[in-house]
């Protein structure tokens, strides 16, 4: 929905809101008109069923206000007697319209200062359930979210099996633009395995400011632009479908261009700006490599055991003696070219055009690429036929125009043109497992709106996530450090024990000398 769109759809609303209460506002004191001005009619609202006027803020927040509807609903019949099971399943059933009901056809009291307590206990447990259920959804969507490294692209930095705090408020909380889905599920509903949300109705994008903004190297989740798979884990069996943009998958990976960068990709490395990209000290950058041997007869995992190998896999090659490793970094494969066994160690950087690579007609591949230009918002780029296919998407898909290419001939909205300017920042995303990867090179841009948060903390980390409950593993270095930062990982997990103790022992502590003292 556009902005205008947007507007005319809340209008209906309060006109809707109008309808089924203006004689209640009445009978509550109040004058009709009351019921009719946004916004302000649910402030006067909030003082009709006796709540806070706070509670007005939750019935404009996307999500919340999903959970803050049904409570408004039953708390608005029971403030003029309608307080029977009956009453509350019914106003649920309608979604409100039993409103309408009691508005034209019912002659009720408003109970001023009706006890807010529930009659049952079983009212007061469903009460506080959904005062848990609005602030952790509120922490989910705007402060903090869990989250799961599930493939290996980011190898070293991130393992699977990391279960991972991900800060929606560094680059600025994305409120959420699909506006009818469930709290804190992602696009799938457990369980039932079904979809999580309504495409529509979709408000326009908006960000709050952030304390900081992405720079290169900086470890981003994001939402996978193409993504038209019904699951993460199902692309296959199951037809595609086109989901917003805040219901895209979750990915992981690292930030190696920014906007208003020029990025090139050499045997491997990234250069920015015709500058080699230095990575920091966690990062550590693997490739497949191609391992020949002098033929003697050993055991490959007994030699990875001495030279302390524990980030490859190998395969057999298709030449005698030959082995092909993926996931190695330089470090290893330094190890490998020490043994006397070892005859050559070869980073096997790939040649030749890969139709698979973005933006698949040039002579590029995931190990020589570009260069590219990285979209700037507000920046201006000249078009034609060459490079065309490099912001062909940007155009259509993420920035909304109607784009015609007929030969040298560029129509934009049905104008014909040489130049595009960019309305919004975009990233370039890769993993650092550069040969098991999927990313940028395979799908090009990402767009500034794709953006989901900063992966800051590691508050579990377990080996062997995917192969079932008896096979895991907890790895008690990786507990409880940070995501960034300068050196090497540290566990800050002793620490918090050592809390916990403390704050279990002082409170165990006052809690005995006041009961002594009051004996």
């Amino acid at each position: 929905m556009t902005l205008a769109q947007w507007f005319i759809f809340f209008l209906v609303i309060q006109i809707v809101h109008f309808a089924g209460t203006w004689k209640l506002y009445e009978k509550a004191g109040r004058k009709s008109w009351e019921a009719a001005i946004p916004v302000y009619n649910a402030i006067v609202l909030m003082k009709i069923i006796n709540r806070p006027s706070w509670w007005t803020i939750l019935l404009f927040v996307p999500i919340i206000n999903l959970i803050m509807f049904p409570v408004v609903w039953v708390e608005t019949i029971r403030s003029f007697g309608k307080k029977t099971t009956f009453d509350t399943l019914l106003v649920l059933a309608t979604f409100g319209l039993y409103i309408y009901y009691i508005n034209y056809t019912q002659d009720v009291t408003h109970i001023k200062d009706r006890s807010l307590s529930s009659d049952s206990k079983a009212g007061d447990t469903i009460s506080s359930l959904l005062f848990a259920i609005v602030v952790a959804t509120i922490v989910h969507t705007y402060i903090m979210q869990p989250f799961t490294i599930p493939t290996p692209s980011l190898e070293k930095s991130l393992l699977v099996g990391d279960f991972l705090f991900v800060s929606k408020f560094h680059y600025g909380a994305r409120v959420p633009m699909t506006t009818i889905a469930a709290p804190m599920v992602h696009d799938t509903l457990p369980i039932v395995k079904s979809k999580s949300y309504l495409n529509w109705p979709q408000i326009p994008y908006f960000r709050f400011p952030g304390f900081e903004k992405i720079e290169k190297n900086d470890i981003v989740v994001f939402n996978w632009p193409v993504d038209t798979v019904y699951q993460f884990f199902d692309r296959s069996g199951r037809k595609g479908v086109i989901k917003p943009i805040d219901k895209k998958s979750n990915y992981v990976k690292r930030c190696v261009g920014t906007p208003g960068d020029s990025l090139s990709i050499k045997d491997g490395f990234v250069f920015i700006n015709g500058k080699k990209l230095i990575l920091p000290e966690r990062a550590k950058p693997q490739y497949s490599y191609i391992v020949t041997t002098n033929g003697n007869s050993f055991d490959m995992d007994y030699l990875f055991n001495q030279l302390k190998i524990t980030d490859a896999i190998y395969t057999y090659g298709n030449v005698p003696n030959t082995f092909i490793f993926t996931a190695l970094t330089d470090e290893s494969a330094d190890s490998l070219r020490k043994n006397p066994i070892v005859k050559s160690v070869v980073k096997n950087i790939s040649a030749g055009s890969d139709p698979t690579v973005f933006p698949f007609n040039t002579p590029w591949n995931k190990d020589n690429f570009g260069p590219i230009y990285i979209p700037q918002q507000g920046k201006t780029v000249t078009l034609n036929a060459k490079n065309i296919s490099l912001y062909s998407r940007i155009i259509t898909v993420y920035e909304k125009n109607d784009l015609i290419v007929n030969g040298n001939e560029i129509r934009i909205n049905g104008k014909v043109t040489t130049n595009y300017t960019f309305k919004q920042n975009y990233y370039w995303m890769m993993g650092d497992n550069r040969h098991n990867s999927e990313d940028s090179r395979f799908w090009g841009y990402v767009p500034e709106d794709h953006i989901v948060g900063k992966p800051v903390f590691i508050w579990m980390s377990v080996d062997g996530i995917n192969k079932g409950i008896r096979n895991w593993k907890v790895r008690w270095d990786r507990v409880f450090t940070t995501v960034g930062g300068e050196g090497q990982p540290y566990s800050y997990f002793k620490f918090f024990l050592i809390a916990l103790a403390a704050y279990i022992g002082i409170s165990f502590y006052l809690n005995r000398k006041k009961e002594n003292s009051h004996s």
